[in-house]
């Protein structure tokens, strides 16, 4: 039997079920056809009537996976707020969100040494690093990681990632936490938009909705401030964070393709390794020029750096890695439950306003949210569930007009013994 290599692919992808699957001691294969007396019981027994070991096997598989979803969402949902919240608090004492971003991303170096003890831990045959690390090489084609293909394929995505991060946490600094991350969930229809022109993905109407409702809600964010030129500013870096970010993983897709998580760990690891070599001049230059500044290294907030890098961190590799344990769109409902999450702790630590224009924003955006975690074929899977309702629902008024025809008794007052089920 030949087993399956878990990928970290597209969700649409993801969720596009091919053939039905059963887990069978960590394996996946086609269900066997039904036989002629078990396509006569009914679903989920057997012949004599029991409840099926492979349905059981199933159900048992589903709920470890739904209850493995409600711990990574929870994981993903605090991660993402705590690093919102604690790099707002991190510019009250260190004004500096690019030297911030760099702090950071050193800290994705630590992916690839995280995942091969993984690997050690949890793998029958065990290899080497350098075994593992070459095998991983591959993801970069027949020669590896060569000098030409880091600065072809890891260099760009290395200066989007940097790019992200730093307009978002730039952002924090111009308007409240609530509107980035509201504001930052826009970045799953820009995916979409982007994956429909450079890929030529399939069409959805819904999707398209879904990115309408977004850019109104932009503009509505906009508005519920009054278009003030702190605010304006603010939304601009958050949407172009989230326009970077989508940029990120259409080109990811474009010229990578999917990649196995010892591939995706590597690939992380690589881009902090960029990050030290060629980026670490930038914060340096900062310094000195005085635009990003601090009087003493003493004086750096240096729990708080290295508690956002933790939390950061945490949240990457949950987001990346989590598809092993748990469906993917319960980890992408984590990013949208930090909005409420962010709005709390605002109300009770800043001077937000939740007008009527910004909840109605928030609202627009989050359903957009939703609408793109439809799977494909959620129109034909909608059409089916209608189909079996209407049938079973027949199916129900003719039991129902049997037993009132089977009602009526012999005059002699007993009733017939019927064999018919």
């Amino acid at each position: 039997m030949k087993k399956h290599s878990a990928r970290v692919a597209p969700l649409s992808a993801c969720n596009s079920p091919v053939l039905t699957l059963t887990k069978v001691e960590g394996e996946e294969r086609p269900r066997d056809p039904l036989g002629p007396a078990e396509a006569q019981a009914p679903v989920g027994t057997d012949t004599g009537g029991r409840p099926s070991p492979r349905c059981w096997r199933c159900s048992q598989a589903q709920l470890k996976k739904i209850f493995w979803g409600v711990a990574v969402v929870l994981c993903v949902c605090s991660s993402w707020a705590g690093a919102t919240q604690l790099a707002k608090l991190t510019f009250r004492k260190f004004d500096a969100p690019f030297t911030l971003t760099w702090f950071a991303t050193n800290w994705n170096f630590l992916f690839f040494p995280l995942y091969y003890a993984g690997h050690v831990c949890k793998s029958a045959e065990k290899q080497s690093v350098k075994q593992r690390y070459r095998e991983c090489c591959r993801f970069f084609g027949d020669n590896g990681l060569t000098l030409k293909v880091f600065f072809t394929k890891a260099a760009p995505f290395g200066v989007l990632w940097t790019l992200t991060n730093y307009l978002y946490l730039h952002a924090i600094k111009k308007i409240n936490t609530t509107d980035v991350s509201v504001l930052f969930c826009c970045n799953k229809a820009f995916v979409f938009l982007l994956s429909w022109i450079v890929l030529r993905d399939r069409f959805m109407g819904v999707r398209i909705v879904a990115a309408i409702l977004a850019i109104a809600g932009i503009v509505m964010m906009t508005y519920a401030d009054g278009f003030h030129s702190h605010s304006v500013i603010g939304i601009a870096l958050v949407v172009g964070s989230a326009s970077v970010s989508a940029l990120y993983k259409v080109l990811f897709k474009l010229l990578l393709g999917s990649a196995k998580f010892g591939e995706a760990a590597l690939f992380l690891s690589i881009l902090g390794v960029f990050n030290i070599l060629f980026i670490t001049c930038i914060p340096v230059i900062l310094y000195f020029t005085k635009v990003e500044h601090w009087s003493s290294f003493d004086d750096i907030p240096w729990g708080n750096l290295c508690g956002f890098s933790v939390l950061l961190l945490t949240f990457n590799i949950v987001l990346n890695f989590g598809i092993a344990v748990t469906y993917p769109t319960l980890m992408s409902l984590g990013i949208v439950l930090s909005v409420p999450v962010n709005a709390v702790v605002d109300r009770y630590t800043s001077k937000i306003v939740f007008n009527g224009v910004r909840v109605i924003a928030m609202v627009i955006i989050g359903l957009g949210f939703l609408l793109l975690l439809l799977p494909e074929e959620w129109d034909v899977w909608l059409m089916k569930l209608l189909t079996r309702l209407k049938v079973r629902k027949k199916e129900e008024a003719a039991e129902g007009g049997a037993d009132l025809g089977s009602g009526p008794q012999n005059k002699g007052g007993r009733a017939r013994p019927s064999f018919a089920r």
